[in-house]
């Protein structure tokens, strides 16, 4: 099924598997794996439907590097069993999943279209398919004119989005990314983004790894957070935000985060210039009525927790940089 993509460029889109689309893409269940003395995953469950976009996030050395590897059977679990796309084997489905690592890596002496030509043999494709898929992405990326570049030619933004297209040329029904977006300017950044929903709208299941709550809270249908082995939330962003309540608040004064110090129940503000949010213990008419002694209030909201906000309590402050920024997972 050829479907047109948004920026006018073609886009293979595969069509929705011919298994039964309630079986999972992913099932874990009870996955536990040691390494030495240290678990780094603990008795995990969880479920990944098809066609959706999962959000996977944890701080480094959270289990959730481990996990992934799980999945694509790169390691075994000590106990627990793996589902992906409905087989349990080691070498199961194996050509029907996409993977692209952090730590990226291309043959940098080939040629881009021989490379994505090869990339897509690797999972069976034959050549003129995959060249035929290869030019189409090139031309939906934008980067047909760098067709017979060598890969060293390209700047690391190029590079990212070829090894994006070598992991979705095949046309698998299951994609893992890890940390797709990192380094991309603002521009390549929403050229992948759309090509990603792109892909869930064609009935690919895409699984997103990533420290960017704000990507993380804006893209996906489901989070899956991952802390010291354990899993410690798993639902929709509306969900999660909901067991968390509304202790949030923002509030623009005239004072800034002046006003707030000293004021009995407020924690953790985060100062964001014109505005300041924080978490309140207490009644917020309360704090409405201190704020008002002290300075005048331009703005004053209560909210449900970002998913940011949500990943640094259960992490630590010490996981903000993380939460921000894409520092490679190199640990379990």
């Amino acid at each position: 099924m050829w479907h047109t993509a948004g920026l006018g460029c073609p886009a293979y889109l595969p069509a929705p598997p011919p298994e039964n689309l309630t079986t999972p893409a992913i099932r874990l269940s009870g996955v536990t794996k040691t390494f030495d003395q240290h678990t780094a995953v603990r008795d995990l469950s969880l479920e990944v439907p098809r066609g959706s976009l999962c959000g996977f996030i944890g701080p480094n050395g959270s289990g959730k590097t481990t996990s992934i590897r799980m999945i694509l059977h790169i390691i075994q679990p000590d106990s627990g069993t793996v589902e992906v796309l409905g087989e349990s084997g080691t070498r199961a489905a194996n050509d029907r999943v996409g993977y692209l690592p952090e730590e990226r890596g291309l043959y940098k002496k080939m040629k881009v279209h021989r490379l994505l030509q090869y990339y897509g043999s690797l999972k069976g494709m034959p050549v003129r398919e995959a060249s035929r898929e290869a030019d189409a992405w090139l031309e939906r990326l934008g980067l047909t004119e760098w067709r017979a570049a060598k890969i060293e030619a390209l700047s690391k933004g190029m590079s990212q989005k070829i090894q994006f297209i070598s992991t979705v040329i095949s046309r698998p029904e299951l994609i893992i990314l890890d940390e797709p977006f990192s380094g991309l300017d603002p521009v390549n950044l929403e050229v992948l983004r759309t090509a990603i929903l792109e892909l869930i709208e064609g009935g690919t299941t895409v699984v997103l790894s990533t420290h960017d709550m704000a990507v993380a809270e804006s893209l996906c249908d489901n989070i899956v957070m991952i802390f010291k082995g354990d899993k410690v939330l798993d639902g929709t962003v509306g969900e999660i935000q909901a067991q968390y309540g509304q202790d949030t608040i923002r509030v623009r004064t005239d004072a800034g985060a002046r006003a707030l110090e000293g004021i009995r129940g407020v924690e953790q503000v985060r100062d964001l210039g014109a505005l300041q949010e924080l978490r309140y213990r207490g009644d917020s008419q309360e704090l409405l009525a201190a704020l008002t002694q002290v300075t005048h209030v331009r703005h004053f909201e209560e909210c449900r927790p970002t998913l940011h906000d949500i990943f640094i309590r259960i992490a630590g402050p010490e996981a903000a940089i993380a939460s921000s920024s894409s520092h490679a997972e190199v640990s379990v």
